[in-house]
């Protein structure tokens, strides 16, 4: 095999350093361009006005995915002068394609950050990208079912998908994860949290994929890109947590979405036959969707719930309220940082969970151990409510004295109708 042979040529193991060095290249150029981003955004009004909705109080630039996206290509970039992550670039279409891509999404989230596009225009736009990513040969082309495979226990078998199926399936992961990232976009620092976890989840499944496939450079991709993701979302935090100083915007969280979608593609076209029947891979690879999905559940109930009954109620079904899984953990009594940091357990325990069911050969222990994170994120997220019905209720305050009529007294019952 040609590539595997240019790698051996170089005397490399794992290019795990170099993974971690174009991460790492990527978090800094984003840290550092961020400020600036945020400048040019405040003077050509790319700002986030607080509505009803929002927990923001206060006006905040956006267009913070540009500063991600400079990152990401700065990670690229460095990648591409590195002997041993050059292969990626030799034997492999798949980063030009997310990169073309990743462009075309930040392009499209800019403008809605700055006009409000609509969503027919935001959803085109979802369609082309995906569409670009399959034109560079990013798409499915196989996927494992949990029944057919005829073996004991858990069994399956692959579905070897046509390219009718292949396109079809990329665009539905793609413009779902870009859309899932989007909507889970409500509290500081959130999106980039999450889009942190699951990238490097992911990026730890693709390293194993590059051992499984005997270092072979047409492996390469999905790591590199699932790094300068991590990198770039790692680099946006510190402007981003709470109090945030800039959003991402739509520019940011789709490009998110985008660019772990393209993960995930584009590692599952380097999963080895033999390793992919027992669909533990295919878990692994879906990590991304399943974090996002888990974080969505909640809102999506309850929006389902508010549709009816708004509509049994003769109101629109669609107006916006504050039914978000993060606006259920703020009313629950906790603070803007710890729900954010309880949804990060949440994320952390599934993601990791699925990728560690494909690298370790117990599932009973990864099962156990999914589970006893799951029981402590339960109970981190139920302690304010416990601590709430035992605290006593506060004194009611002393009425104030009253005034005496003048300039300085406030205004009569007749100005306050």
């Amino acid at each position: 095999m040609v590539p595997l042979v240019a790698a051996q040529s170089f005397g490399l193991g794992l290019p795990i350093r170099e993974y971690l060095l174009a991460g790492l290249t990527a978090a800094v150029v984003t840290f550092l361009l961020t400020g600036l981003v945020r400048v040019l955004a405040l003077k050509l009004g790319a700002v986030a006005w607080p509505r009803g909705r929002d927990v923001h109080v206060t006006p905040t630039p956006r267009w913070g995915g540009l500063a991600m996206l400079g990152g990401v290509l700065g990670g690229i970039g460095l990648a591409a002068q590195l002997p041993a992550l050059r292969l990626a670039f030799d034997y492999s279409t798949d980063v030009q394609g997310v990169l073309l891509a990743a462009l075309l999404i930040v392009a499209v989230g800019a403008l809605d950050d700055r006009f409000e596009l609509d969503a027919l225009t935001k959803f085109a736009g979802q369609i082309t990208a995906a569409g670009v990513l399959i034109l560079f040969g990013v798409q499915w082309s196989v996927f494992w079912i949990p029944w057919g495979g005829g073996g004991s226990g858990i069994s399956g078998s692959l579905l070897v998908l046509g390219p009718e199926q292949g396109v079809l399936l990329t665009v539905l992961i793609t413009v779902a994860l870009v859309n899932a990232m989007n909507f889970v976009d409500g509290l500081d620092g959130l999106a980039a949290g999450l889009g942190l976890i699951s990238a490097a989840a992911t990026g730890v499944f693709a390293i194993g994929l590059v051992q499984q496939n005997g270092n072979d450079a047409t492996a390469y991709p999905p790591a590199l890109l699932a790094s300068v993701l991590a990198g770039a979302c790692l680099g946006f935090l510190p402007h981003n947590f709470n109090p945030a100083r800039i959003f991402m915007g739509d520019s940011g969280s789709m490009l998110i979405g985008l660019m772990l979608a393209a993960v995930t593609t584009s590692a599952s076209g380097k999963l080895a036959i033999s390793t992919t029947t027992d669909g533990t891979d295919i878990l692994a690879l879906l990590a991304p969707v399943i974090v996002l999905a888990a974080v969505v559940f909640v809102p999506l109930l309850d929006l389902l719930m508010a549709v009816v009954r708004r509509t049994r109620a003769g109101m629109s079904p669609f107006a916006p309220d504050k039914m978000h899984l993060h606006h259920r953990l703020l009313e629950i009594g906790h603070s803007h940082r710890r729900a954010v940091l309880l949804i990060y357990l949440w994320a952390a325990v599934l993601a990791f969970g699925a990728v560690a069911l494909a690298l370790i050969d117990d599932p009973f222990f990864v099962l156990w151990a999914v589970a006893v994170g799951l029981g402590v994120a339960v109970l981190a997220s139920l302690v304010p409510r416990a601590r709430n019905r035992t605290r006593t209720p506060p004194p009611s305050p002393l009425p104030p004295s009253p005034l005496p009529p003048g300039p300085l007294s406030g205004p009569g019952p007749e100005s306050r109708r």
